[in-house]
């Protein structure tokens, strides 16, 4: 395969070095999953931003690359057996750059499964739910005045978070040690609070831990550059 020819996704963004990985997104809570994962591991990447009021997303090119129309996605030059990995879904990807680089992924087999249990926690959970509350109070959705959905997933949210709670008593991150899949939760963590500023609606002060935990993430070197990369241009 001849790369980046080969893909024609980089026709429309080309690559400024073509062995970096390329890491197509946009700074909302799953497209930062992957740069703050990159900047953590230190690999070489170049960021594209996939500018959604352009409908970017939608492009044939982006289209080429991920079907389902969704950021974040890759292009790695140098993926298994030397040969270019294209990749969608941002837990996927997490899990893929955990394993190629022998990072923030528990070694010991049981431990890595209940890693991956709390990502499918993130992806399948909170991803969705915290969401689809922003999509009620802080998107198109605050103009539906029957208040039932906008309650429903404030309710679901402030579960969820009760659960992340309970679950960091006695740890200062998920699985003890910082990983996936604390690159996974954070980023949500702080959209509800800061971007949908729906603290008040789903029992933020009454947290003990998440408060805390959020803060710590937040003073990562490498979260403060992948919570702005790519460029909103």
């Amino acid at each position: 395969m001849n790369f980046p020819a080969d893909f024609p996704i980089t026709k429309k963004w080309p690559p400024k070095n073509a062995e970096a990985i390329q890491l197509y997104a946009f700074p909302t809570p799953n497209g930062v999953k992957v740069s703050i994962m990159l900047e953590e591991c230190g690999l070489p990447y170049d960021a594209h931003s996939v500018l959604f009021k352009q409908k970017d997303q939608f492009s044939e090119a982006f289209s080429s690359l991920n079907p389902n129309n969704k950021i974040p996605a890759i292009i790695d030059p140098q993926g298994p057996d030397g040969k270019p990995l294209a990749l969608f879904e941002s837990g996927a990807i997490l899990i893929y750059l955990a394993e190629k680089t022998g990072k923030f992924m528990p070694l010991d087999p049981a431990e890595r499964y209940h890693a991956l249990q709390w990502l499918m926690f993130q992806m399948g959970g909170v991803g969705p739910m915290f969401g689809q509350l922003g999509y009620f109070i802080h998107g198109d959705g605050e103009a539906i005045e029957d208040p039932r959905p906008r309650e429903r997933y404030a309710r679901e949210t402030a579960r969820l978070l009760r659960v992340i709670d309970q679950h960091l008593e006695g740890r200062d991150w998920m699985m003890g040690a910082y990983s996936i899949v604390d690159i996974a939760i954070c980023p949500w963590l702080r959209v509800v609070r800061d971007i949908y500023k729906a603290g008040p609606l789903v029992g933020w002060d009454d947290l003990a831990h998440v408060p805390a935990y959020l803060k710590r993430f937040m003073a990562r070197p490498a979260v403060k550059i992948g919570l702005r990369t790519p460029a909103r241009e």
